[in-house]
């Protein structure tokens, strides 16, 4: 199922509506600050500062922050003009607006932009909620040089986690929603998010006319996901543990492709 404009403008909605306390537990707690590092160090592995970098899905601007604090120029978009609006704020506050420009377009509307960039990064799945991947791909092929980098985090298909949570829960119906195919109903906020669950191969799959893969790896798969981060802080030394597992076995095979969200790379060819 391909997402029509009402089911657009209701997960935009959803956002809209965390949009003012998304810095907190929401969306910025111990094991999602974890996961944004390594999105963080691998975008600086990938591009060196001064890289013209596009962010899709900036939510309040955290990471569209940080890289403008390190050099990189930043444009950050999203489809969600609270979370946009809470982007410029952000870069105004820190005195980065030289370094940092804020759109609201969204994954689906990247034909509104023109100019190029080095490279694309995208940070806890706002493409899960992007329908249409083929022509996804096919816009950051246009707007990205030849050689340029995509680094994306994406929701994945396969959480042991998950499925082992709400399982014991009895809740068996949760616990295999990632295998749905198509777009899935996603509460938030007593709003509605449509997301689509991907394994790693299958996404890249859309991307590999214009892209060659470089690598991915799992995020959170030993570690819990960030909606556990209760538990995390109950046995946070044990848990500590399993996230030196994921740092060391997360990119090998079979492993890399499970977990809470994958990170990939891929270069424009």
């Amino acid at each position: 199922m391909t997402l029509d404009q009402t089911q657009l403008l209701e997960t935009q909605r959803a956002f809209d509506s965390v949009a003012a306390d998304y810095d907190g537990p929401r969306g910025n707690n111990e094991l999602i600050q974890r996961m944004r590092q390594s999105l963080w160090d691998t975008v600086q592995r990938e591009l060196p500062p001064g890289s013209r970098l596009l962010d899709l899905g900036c939510g309040t601007g955290i990471d569209a922050a940080e890289f403008a604090q390190r050099g990189y120029q930043v444009v950050a978009s999203d489809w969600s003009p609270q979370m946009v609006a809470r982007t410029r704020v952000r870069a105004e506050a820190g005195q980065l607006a030289s370094r940092l420009s804020a759109v609201h377009v969204g994954i689906h509307q990247l034909d509104q932009l023109q100019g190029e960039f080095d490279g694309m990064y995208s940070n806890f799945g706002p493409l899960n909620c992007a329908p249409e991947m083929g022509a996804v791909a096919a816009e950051c092929a246009r707007l990205l040089r030849p050689g340029g980098k995509l680094v994306f985090s994406v929701i994945g298909r396969i959480c042991p986690w998950e499925v082992g949570h709400y399982a014991l829960k009895g809740r068996f119906k949760r616990a295999l929603v990632r295998a749905a195919r198509g777009a899935t109903a996603v509460g938030m906020n007593r709003h509605t998010i449509w997301t689509y669950y991907y394994l790693p191969r299958e996404f890249y799959r859309a991307f590999a006319p214009h892209f060659a893969l470089t690598e991915y790896r799992a995020l959170s798969l030993f570690m819990p996901p960030p909606y556990l981060v209760d538990y995390y802080r109950r046995r946070q030394a044990w848990c500590e543990r399993l996230g030196r597992l994921d740092d060391r076995f997360g990119a090998l095979p079979l492993l890399r492709d499970m977990g809470d969200h994958f990170l990939i790379v891929m270069q424009r060819r």
